[in-house]
Parts: structure tokens; C-alpha cells; sequence
């Protein structure tokens, strides 16, 4: 079978190949036959070193993907072959509050899911969506379930309550998304004219122009009625704006701080924190529990994620090349569907 490999900070032209045989699995353990992938700013970071979690050097690369159950070792009793499944990102993160003992991930300290098949203990493992194809569930297992993380693990979404999303990237979407099957108002930010009608056309009631006003918590604290959102998905790392653009009481989950430094962002003051009470919180993704939840509502609903670009199993380094360049609205799919059928 075929794997790709990586070593933190050896950059995307030295991502390595590599045949090996097919795995076994062994107790309590399944054989997952991989048939798809998703990309993300994770593979990026990871690759160019910039990554916080260890990284096993030569580890097989990629956290999110799917596929079928071919086979099972012994004392596995939840899962049967011919199922389909996810991954989960953190295997042993079942439930409860993220803590160190729960860090190893796949694609980073553990071999992740960019190979044909991948051997994954069964509590690692859940159930996809049956409308969902394979492609489709790829998008879900990291950013799917961080936006899902991010709306129902604090203080939890109400209906008529408004969330702010920061940008158009896989979070932000999937945030829009889950927000509106919750009955929840939705305000969003881009630069771009052309990505703030998509983001309207998924349900967003007002896009902010952040190019053109640069403390555009003033703009959504005036769409609101000067209330401020219950709840700002910041996946920036502008902090500031974010606390700013909060309802008295509301909550800020901090997803992502990569581009706090490009845009210039204010340091955040005690003081500012103190006048709106908003909760900070910082999270890392979601246990098994939260991806079973994930899961039910997006069968119930018929939920389908935003895929921007498919691009085949052989051609990884041309879609991480293609993320890197940024222009993509929606998931970056890897499909394995003309490689292991």
C-alpha cells in the first residue's frame, strides 16, 4: 500500500512516499480501507514546522479521513467489517475536557490517515452519516467538529441567539452552518465581495467588510443594536475585536491564532475583558462523545459540508500546494476512490 510521510519542518517538496505492506490489526484494534481525505492549515503547520503538538519524524501524515472496515482482531465487539466510519483526530479523548493524556493525534505523534489503509483502535473510530458519501464525511472529523466544539461546548447555542464567524475558511462554514440549523442569527466577516455573497447564500443576515473598517466590532455591535454577539467564533487570533464585539456575557472561542500577527491585531486588555464579561475559550477540536453527537445531527438533517476541490490520492502534493495558495471556499478533498477500488 501506499503512504505519504512527513517530518516536521521539511516543507511540502520533501513530503516523503513510501510502499509498505498491508497492516494487520490487533486486539481491540480494525483495519480501515481509507477512501478519503480532507486537507487543512494543520498538514501546512506541520510540514513547515510550525505545528505545537509533537511529531514523530517519518510519521504518516494526516489527521481527517474515512472509510470502510475490512477487517477486525479480536475482542472488538461495536464495530462489524463492511462498516463505514471516521477517524477520530484525538483517539483517546472519549469525553470530558481536553488534557494532555489525551494528546496523541493522528498525523502527528500516531500515523495518520494519508495511506490505503489505516490500523485504528476501535473506540477511534465512528459511525458515518448514511446520506453522506465518502468524500462528503471526509470534511467533518477536524474542522467539522471543531465548529461543532465550538457552538455547543461552552456556554451552548440557543435559538435567536447571534453568532459572529470570522472569515470564509472550514471552520467559519461549518460554524454558519450548525448555527442555522440551531435558529440562530449569523454574522460573518470577509474582504471579499464575491466570498460575502456565498457566505449570505448559506445563511449568513449580514457579512462585515474588515478591509474597509479596521475595528469592525463597531459595524457588528451596530447591527446588533449595540448588544454585541452571544457568541464570536474567532479563528484569527484577533482577540481584541472579538472580546469587543461580544454581548455582555457572551462567549469567545479562540480556534485559531495564525493570523492575529498579519492582521495587526490590538493586544487584549484586562480591562476590556472586565467591561464586556465575556468567557474566553480555547479549544482543541472534540472527544468521541461530541463527534457521536456531530454526527446524529447531521444525519437528522441531511447537513452536507461546502467542498471547494477534489483532487485524487496521487495528487496530494498538488492539493497541498493548491491549499497553501489560499483560494479555496470550503474543504479540500482528497479522494482514494481510482486508487484502492
Amino acid at each position: 500500500m501506499k503512504s505519504y510521510h512527513v517530518t516536521a519542518g521539511q516543507g511540502l517538496g520533501e513530503l516523503e512516499t513510501r510502499q509498505r505492506p498491508v497492516p494487520e490489526p490487533g486486539a481491540g484494534q480494525v483495519l480501515v480501507r481509507i477512501r478519503a481525505n480532507a486537507l487543512s492549515l494543520r498538514e501546512l503547520l506541520v510540514l513547515e514546522g510550525d505545528y505545537p503538538l509533537q511529531i514523530t519524524p517519518g510519521v504518516v501524515a494526516g489527521c481527517e479521513g474515512v472509510g470502510e472496515v475490512v477487517a477486525i482482531g479480536a475482542a472488538v465487539h461495536q464495530v462489524k467489517v463492511g462498516e463505514r466510519v471516521a477517524a477520530t483526530v484525538f483517539p483517546h479523548w472519549i469525553d470530558g475536557s481536553f488534557c494532555f493524556d489525551y494528546a496523541a493525534q493522528l498525523g502527528s505523534s500516531l500515523d495518520g490517515l494519508l495511506t490505503e489503509y489505516a490500523v485504528l483502535p476501535e473506540s477511534g473510530v465512528v459511525p458515518i452519516p448514511e446520506h453522506l458519501s465518502y468524500d462528503e464525511a471526509a470534511a467533518f472529523p477536524l474542522i467539522g467538529l471543531t465548529a461543532w466544539n465550538a457552538l455547543t461546548g461552552g456556554h451552548g447555542l440557543q435559538p435567536g441567539e447571534t453568532v459572529l464567524t470570522l472569515g470564509s475558511g472550514g471552520v467559519s462554514l461549518f460554524a454558519l452552518q450548525f448555527e442555522k440549523l440551531a435558529g440562530a442569527e449569523v454574522i460573518a466577516t470577509s474582504s471579499s465581495p464575491a466570498k460575502a455573497d456565498r457566505l449570505k447564500d448559506l445563511g449568513a443576515s449580514a457579512v462585515v467588510d474588515y478591509s474597509k473598517n479596521p475595528h469592525w466590532y463597531e459595524e457588528v455591535r451596530a447591527l446588533t443594536g449595540q448588544r454585541g454577539a452571544d457568541h464570536v467564533i474567532d479563528v484569527a487570533g484577533v482577540l481584541d475585536q472579538s472580546v469587543r464585539a461580544a454581548a455582555l456575557g457572551g462567549e469567545v472561542t479562540l480556534v485559531g491564532v495564525s493570523q492575529g500577527g498579519a492582521a495587526k491585531a490590538e493586544p487584549l486588555s484586562a480591562a476590556t475583558i472586565f467591561r464586556t464579561g465575556a468567557t474566553i475559550r480555547p479549544l482543541a477540536v472534540g472527544s468521541r462523545r461530541q463527534f457521536l453527537e456531530m454526527n446524529r445531527s447531521v444525519g437528522v438533517s441531511g447537513l452536507k459540508p461546502v467542498i471547494d476541490r477534489t483532487f485524487g490520492f496521487d495528487e496530494v502534493p498538488e492539493a497541498l500546494a493548491y491549499y497553501r495558495r489560499g483560494q479555496f471556499f470550503g474543504r479540500v478533498i482528497i479522494s482514494h476512490a481510482s486508487s484502492n477500488d
